[in-house]
């Protein structure tokens, strides 16, 4: 017996001792990384450099927390800031040591107004800095990144590359069918016509509302794209059009030149020859490159003149919309951090960028009563810049803003709430036969219930409670927006639309991006030099990866177990993690 404690006791020291070291190796690699994030800012950048704008990996607005299953599995992180390229590009005109920038296509993936930010800043530098050039050059144009590349000089693809121009679409994917299967029934309550984030949980198909909405954005998004596309390439939009009908990916490459869809045929080291011509170096070995990430650590573009005429805060809130936790824009979070910025006597100004879906219709209010104190206790301006999306919960926090800025291709607007209360009694009952008994003091004890399905008077009071939190939200876009709230309801009813509709609904005041609106706020602060200071801070601490393995590890054990199920375990944990008055749009990827 003694032996066996001594060798249990051994094991157990071995396992501790184990865990202590695999920990402290954790700690290790995730410090590394962080401290890979935080970059260096000694980048040498020499005469005659070319910026090189790559198209590749995932560009997002802001640098993301720390992934550490990614640390874990050794992976180098594959995405850049918009922010970097954007800012890289407009300040390379008036810098001497770049002669040119060169557009690479390499398969990016961003949203519209990412990429019409992108294409915004190559416009500023073609009308800042005439005399220097842009180039681009692929193997292959995705459509997305032919976007971009045809704001360049001159466009140029592998003799045997291709161009894959073919307009926009938007897919919705519907789980009622899986759901009945299984025996999940998804209880639904909302306002609004036009308000489908529903609609994948109880139709099997596209609803006619629901279609008439997202045609009506994707041609004005489309209309937006190919203009833009054929106003660079010298081109009508029929034209364009006519690329995007004709599978023009499936044309011989000779084509493309006759057709204008590029400038030349050349193989990538006659490209590089090229390149060395026009920069003045002896072979293409020579030339200098500089990615806009390294421009970005080597010049300070944070700060416009010497930076000293005022100080504008840009807000970040990306993401889902949620009360207490989540990777997106939390409000327990949040609502601080602006208090906090109202009682930060350093910065002038507040220009918030929004690229939201929406969330909980509670914090969402939360997020606009903060707003609202931080211009009632400082008296300062309050802009708002949109992204890809700022709808629902998203323009619920914009509407109060004094000034509201989105890009022609932001989805905006979808005013409408929802509630869904899944019921899986059949689910427990017939397939996994689980039966329940409930003791209760009152009728409504227990609820809500995910065992049964909601009563005729729950489903009423269900009703009335949304009913009174879309009042409420029509009521706050009617007060910012200064319209009546009849008007906002007539707009309503859950409807996206796109940023020009918007404008010319009254929903939003100008059509521009984030350094549309920066310089706005400059001008109406009547300043020439002004520094941007970024919040929240991205910075973490060292052991909050840690703290998020757990829940991801989870996760990833319980999918692979489901298998095929897995599917129903993502859709139902969606649902059981929203809060129960939902200010959300729907659930749709525009394929761009």
């Amino acid at each position: 017996m003694k032996k066996f404690f001594i060798s249990f006791l051994a094991t157990l020291a071995g396992i501790w001792f184990s865990l202590l070291i695999a920990t402290i190796g954790l700690i290790v690699v995730i410090g590394a990384a962080m401290a890979s994030s935080a970059g260096s800012s000694t980048v040498n950048i020499k005469d005659n450099s070319i910026l090189r704008v790559d198209l590749s990996g995932a560009i997002l607005d802001r640098e993301p927390k720390i992934d550490f299953m990614n640390v874990v599995r050794g992976e180098e992180k594959n995405y850049q800031i918009l922010s970097d390229i954007t800012g890289s590009i407009i300040a390379a005109a008036d810098d001497d040591r770049i002669d040119g920038i060169l557009i690479e296509s390499m398969g990016a993936a961003a949203g519209v107004t990412q990429r019409a930010a992108i294409v915004e800043a190559l416009r500023k530098f073609k009308a800042a800095a005439p005399d220097k050039w842009i180039y681009a050059y692929g193997d292959m144009y995705e459509q997305g990144d032919y976007y971009i590349a045809a704001s360049a000089d001159s466009l140029f693809i592998n003799p045997i590359g291709q161009v894959d121009i073919h307009g926009l679409s938007a897919t919705t994917l519907f789980f009622h069918q899986l759901l009945e299967k299984v025996g999940v029934d998804v209880q639904v309550v909302k306002v609004g016509t036009y308000k489908s984030a529903v609609e994948p949980f109880i139709l099997d198909k596209m609803s006619e509302p629901s279609r008439e909405q997202q045609q009506l954005y994707l041609n004005n998004i489309w209309e937006g794209i190919s203009t833009s596309i054929a106003e660079a390439r010298g081109v009508d939009v029929a034209k364009v059009n006519e690329w995007a009908d004709n599978f023009i990916f499936t044309k011989s490459t000779e084509s493309y030149i006759d057709e204008k869809v590029v400038d030349g045929l050349l193989y990538r080291h006659e490209f590089e020859s090229r390149l060395a011509d026009l920069t003045g170096r002896d072979n293409a070995k020579d030339l200098r490159y500089v990615s806009t990430a390294d421009y970005a650590k080597s010049t300070d573009l944070s700060k416009v003149g010497n930076g000293k005429g005022a100080n504008i805060a840009v807000l970040y809130a990306c993401g889902d919309i949620t009360d207490e936790s989540g990777d997106g824009i939390v409000a327990t979070d949040m609502v601080p951090e602006i208090l906090d910025l109202a009682e930060n006597d350093d910065i002038d100004a507040l220009v918030m960028y929004v690229n939201s879906p929406g969330g909980s219709a509670f914090a969402s209010e939360q997020i606009w009563e903060a707003l609202q104190q931080f211009k009632k206790l400082t008296g300062k301006p309050f802009y708002v810049s949109m992204g890809d999306y700022a709808a629902s919960g998203g323009y619920y926090i914009s509407c109060g803003a004094d000034k509201i800025f989105a890009q022609p291709g932001t989805l905006t607007g979808s005013i409408g709430i929802f509630g869904m209360i899944p019921n899986a009694h059949r689910l427990l009952s017939d397939k996994l036969g689980i039966n329940t008994g409930t003791v209760k003091t009152n009728a409504n004890g227990n609820f809500p219930s995910l065992m049964e399905p909601m009563t005729p008077a729950q489903a009423d009071a269900m009703q009335a409670y949304v009913e009174r939190g879309y009042d409420l939200f029509t009521r706050r876009c009617a007060e910012g927006r200064s319209m009546s709230q009849d008007s906002i309801k007539m707009i309503g009813e859950g409807r996206v639309w796109d940023g020009r509709e918007a404008l010319r609904l009254g929903l939003v005041d100008e059509l521009g991006g984030l350094n549309d609106a920066i310089a706005a706020m400059a001008a109406h602060l009547n300043v020439e030099s002004y520094t941007i200071s970024a919040y929240p801070d991205i910075r973490q601490k060292w052991y909050a990866p840690l703290l998020e393995a757990g829940s991801e590890l989870k996760a990833s054990f319980v999918r692979s177990e489901l298998g095929e199920m897995a599917p129903v375990y993502d859709t139902l944990e969606r649902i059981r993690t929203m809060s129960t008055l939902q200010c959300r749009m729907d659930f749709v990827d525009v394929r761009l």
